[in-house]
């Protein structure tokens, strides 16, 4: 269990919960932090090599760094509209020439660093930024001159200290700094061990400066990237932040020799993605208790949340130019229209049709229930779990040694011994302070990795927060009718051919509609560009393929759809002609059930052995004031043979007593 990594972010704050008056506090719900992510690109020459041309369109024949930088542009447009404080740069090493940080061309920069070009400076990002990066992505011209390779050996000592100068003069207090580097040279100063023992000190600096380094291997068609050679010792899998959570090595991508190049771009962009985000827990050394006396330390996260636009801030359009505006909100007193102050305003509720106010050390007093705690109470087996109870994303927790040494071990042994015995806990739940408690499920979890060895979930322990009755919808009640076998076996046949390739669902290819045009009008009123028609939406079906594949079998479907119908409307109104209720083709009822008999309204029905009774019994119990005394299905019984409507949906005897009273009375 020392391999317990996350990647994800978001949280599930209850609406009730009282707002911790802290300013490092955003409205999801976690402690804020800032992001600085510096992207290294190298521009050696086999990174600058295209795969071998084909048949393929242009753009699928990306180089290596080519598609690097259109990573960096697409990151960076994702950053300057969801996440306007982050910073984010791009430093190019490998090349002839050499640009260090503030230079404007007239030499007053900072110090050189050989082969190192500063793309673009760390910083907030800024129109201005997206526009030079999308015209070194697109244009040819500009490209052919910068990205030139260097005839020298590069040193990455030197490329480590820039990257470490960087991040000291611009993010100097960020709480998340991070470093891209993307490369294809697993070896880049051979067997000089001066210049990897440098390179490896270098590292050891940016990470007691707090720095992460992500590294995104390329392999080559006729090498495959090899780790061990030189970044084993530049990479370190534990963050500085939080040693206890090491972060899994990105998988390595490969570079076509087809000419498939859109291969290339699409892997790297999962990667950079997947770690685009910096890692921010929902609560930090949590109190989880196992059993009396025994007491460790967690900290959680929800891996999974959907992602909604986040409005940042307001902008003024009328004026010659777009303007962030600054609001301002007073709050009046509806009799005076006078400046109520903060101080002065009281939370109250009505009850018995009064105010009763309350202050602010009441209100927090009356909604504490005890410190944040995991409190396991009992065991249950796993499969007791039923899909219903799932209605609140799952918590992700993983241990932390801060509080509690040997948290680990113990986390570790809990683990492994709920998946071995298939069981799960159940615990005493309350995740932050003046959160509302809940039971929740302790379920455990195995690593799931990628056919490649990439991790996609990780091993630990998740917390499923278990629904109060109020939170459980009851279905209304329906009658179901089972398809006839030749319907469903013609269904097979069309399922069958619609069926997704190696039969797996993945909700990454296809990304929320919605979401990307808000985005993407955005960008166009940011960049001064023209606004597009219509969105790409990818979850729109493939009606031309799926009518290719599967037409035919549809087509066959719905005629015995038309038949099987027939023959049931056929059948329905028979058993209607003579007065008796079928249950539908195909039903266990229609083979099992006898048909109820009823008899014509106005007849007298007999005393039956199932309860029923006939209309004299039932009209002396309305005549005595008695019918609460007969048994609900004597009632209904008695509703239907009259030809009344009965409301299934009644949950009182009341409310059937009430319709045979009405019954009399109208006679």
């Amino acid at each position: 269990m020392a391999d317990l990594p996350y990647r994800g972010r978001g949280t599930d704050r209850e609406d009730d919960e009282e707002e911790e008056e802290e300013e490092d506090i955003d409205e999801t719900g976690y402690k804020t932090i800032k992001d600085a992510v510096l992207f290294a690109i190298d521009v050696s020459p086999s990174m600058l090599t295209r795969p071998q041309t084909c048949d393929s369109k242009k753009e699928d024949r990306d180089s290596p760094t080519s598609a690097a930088l259109k990573c960096a542009y697409a990151l960076m447009q994702q950053r300057i509209i969801s996440n306007p404080n982050d910073m984010m740069g791009v430093l190019l090493f490998g090349t002839e020439q050499s640009r260090s940080q503030n230079d404007d061309g007239s030499g007053r920069g900072g110090p050189a660093y050989p082969h190192c070009y500063l793309l673009a400076d760390l910083d907030v990002p800024a129109a201005s930024d997206v526009k030079r990066l999308k015209r070194l992505v697109e244009g040819e011209e500009e490209s052919a001159q910068l990205l030139v390779a260097s005839q020298k050996p590069i040193s990455m000592a030197n490329v480590l200290f820039c990257a470490n100068q960087i991040f000291t003069t611009k993010a100097p207090n960020f709480s998340s700094r991070r470093l891209f580097l993307v490369t294809d040279n697993d070896s880049p100063h051979s067997a000089d061990k001066a210049l990897n023992s440098a390179a490896a000190v270098r590292a050891k600096d940016l990470y007691d400066l707090g720095v992460v380094v992500e590294l995104f291997p390329i392999s080559r068609p006729e090498h495959s990237f090899d780790r061990s050679k030189f970044y084993d010792d530049i990479i370190y899998r534990a963050t500085p932040t939080d040693p206890n959570a090491p972060a899994p090595l990105s998988g390595v991508t490969e570079a076509s020799s087809t000419g498939d190049g859109i291969t290339l771009l699409q892997s790297l962009l999962s990667n950079i993605n997947s770690k685009s985000a910096p890692r921010r827990a929902l609560f930090s050394n949590l109190p989880f208790e196992i059993g009396p006396g025994l007491k460790i330390s967690v900290k959680g996260y929800i891996v999974i949340k959907r992602q909604e636009p986040a409005r940042t801030t307001y902008v003024y359009l009328n004026g010659e130019k777009a303007q962030i505006a600054v609001g301002s909100s007073t709050q009046m007193a509806e009799d005076t229209a006078r400046a109520v102050e903060k101080a002065d305003i009281r939370k109250a509720y009505k009850f018995g049709g009064e105010t009763i106010p309350f202050t602010k050390e009441e209100i927090t007093s009356i909604r504490n229930f005890g410190d944040p705690v995991l409190r396991i109470i009992g065991f249950k087996p796993l499969d007791t779990l039923s899909i219903w109870a799932t209605t609140r994303p799952s918590t992700f927790i993983y241990p932390s040694e801060d509080d509690f040494i040997g948290s680990t071990r113990v986390f570790s042994a809990l683990q492994q011994k709920l998946l071995k015995s298939h069981k799960m806990g159940i615990a005493w739940y309350i995740p932050r302070r003046n959160a509302t408690p809940v039971l929740a499920a302790i379920i455990p979890g195995n690593e799931q990795t990628s056919d490649q060895g990439v991790q996609t979930m990780p091993a630990g322990l998740w917390i499923q927060a278990l629904p109060f009755a109020d939170d459980i919808r009851q279905n209304p009640e329906t009658t179901l009718v089972q398809a006839p076998d030749s319907l469903i076996d013609v269904m097979r046949t069309v399922m069958q051919q619609l069926q997704l390739p190696k039969a797996v669902y993945d909700p990454s290819r296809y990304p929320n509609p919605a979401l990307q045009w808000f985005y993407r009008v955005l960008q166009a009123m940011a960049l001064d560009e023209d606004v597009p028609e219509k969105p790409d939406d990818k979850t729109l079906p493939k009606y031309r393929q799926i009518d290719k594949r599967a037409g035919a079998y549809v087509m066959e479907w719905g005629q015995e759809l038309d038949s099987q119908f027939r023959a049931w409307q056929k059948e329905h109104q028979h058993s209607a002609a003579t007065g008796s209720k079928r249950a539908a083709p195909g039903t266990k009822a229609d083979a099992t059930a006898a048909p109820k008999k009823i008899k014509a309204a106005g007849a007298t029905s007999q005393v039956s052995k199932d309860g029923g009774v006939d209309e004299a019994k039932i009209k002396a119990a309305y005549e005595s004031n008695t019918l609460s005394k007969l048994t609900v299905k004597q009632l209904i019984t008695f509703l239907e043979s009259k030809g009344e409507r009965v409301h299934k949906m009644a949950t009182k005897k009341a409310d059937y007593v009430g319709q045979v009273e009405g019954y009399f009375e109208k006679k």
